[in-house]
């Protein structure tokens, strides 16, 4: 209780402040669903209300994970025939996220300052090159399915349905997940874009699969740095940025699935583009 009345004694935010952070976290977690980087609207309104980038960082990776995890159960459905390789998935994006997050958590916070204006250079490139990234691994995924196709018609027999359990997964995918997940454990934004792409290329499996394990392994990174912030730095992150992102990614995600596939990805890409800028621009501007 005491902790608790402290907390409301202590809440660091105006009333227009509160709305505009909600805002950012239903517009992030309908990104999230439709798009991905959602952490590029949050990220850069909670600096401008003037959370520290670490906090900020820790924080809003904490609020995500409701919308995490709804967007993970909305694509249960999409799993089927790839579980055994997602649960040899997991390990790695566990290990990774843990090494993250204690980068994150230990390094000195100047080196986040520094850090975290390329970090954001390098998501706003995955967001912007999105479309080309998903063109490119649906190409590759179609001339995998007419090999496959020829192969079997060579033989004179039908080709069989995909089934990514029984394929043989290259390592390099193994290795790639786990340093998305480092990536992931200390910068949330784009992570999930980052994810799909790797996943597109690596994995013996469709789109939709992919796109369903990457719901679930960022769930599993945001969870796992969320963890460790909480055992080993639970006095840097702010209680009320995570309730409030919490709820809002929540709303976001939920009108995501439902009607966002309606508004324009181009839209939705040109707002993360444009907060993600801001940001940059506002980290560059303390830093010099």
């Amino acid at each position: 209780m005491e902790w608790f009345s402290e907390l409301g004694a202590n809440f660091p935010f105006e009333w227009w402040q509160v709305a505009l952070i909600l805002v950012a976290g239903v517009w992030a977690g309908l990104i999230n669903t439709i798009v991905g980087s959602g952490t590029l609207v949050t990220f850069p309104v909670l600096v401008t209300m003037g959370v520290s980038p670490v906090t900020a960082t820790m924080s809003n990776a904490m609020g995500l994970i409701a919308g995490n995890l709804t967007g993970a159960w909305g694509y249960r459905s999409k799993l089927k025939g790839v579980v055994r390789t997602l649960l040899k998935l997991i390990p790695c994006s566990v290990v990774g996220g843990v090494v993250g997050a204690a980068l994150l958590m230990h390094l000195p916070e100047e080196v986040f300052a520094y850090v975290a204006p390329v970090l954001i250079l390098v998501a706003l490139g995955f967001v912007v090159f999105q479309p080309r990234l998903q063109a490119a691994v649906r190409a590759k995924k179609e001339q995998q399915a007419k090999r496959a196709a020829g192969r079997a018609e060579a033989a004179g027999q039908q080709a069989p349905p995909l089934d990514p359990d029984r394929e043989s997964q290259p390592l390099s995918l193994y290795i790639l997940v786990f340093l998305a997940a480092v990536y992931g454990g200390y910068f949330v934004a784009a992570q999930g874009v980052l994810l799909l792409g790797i996943l597109g290329v690596f994995l013996m499996a469709s789109m939709q699969s992919a796109n369903a394990v990457k719901t679930v392994l960022v769930a599993v990174v945001n969870i796992v740095a969320a963890l460790s912030y909480v055992i080993f730095a639970f006095d840097r992150v702010n209680w009320w940025v995570v309730l409030l992102i919490a709820i809002s990614s929540t709303v976001g995600s939920w009108v995501g699935a439902k009607v966002g596939q309606r508004l324009s990805p181009v839209a939705l890409r040109t707002v993360i583009v444009l907060l993600g800028v801001v940001a940059l621009a506002n980290m560059i501007r303390q830093l010099i």
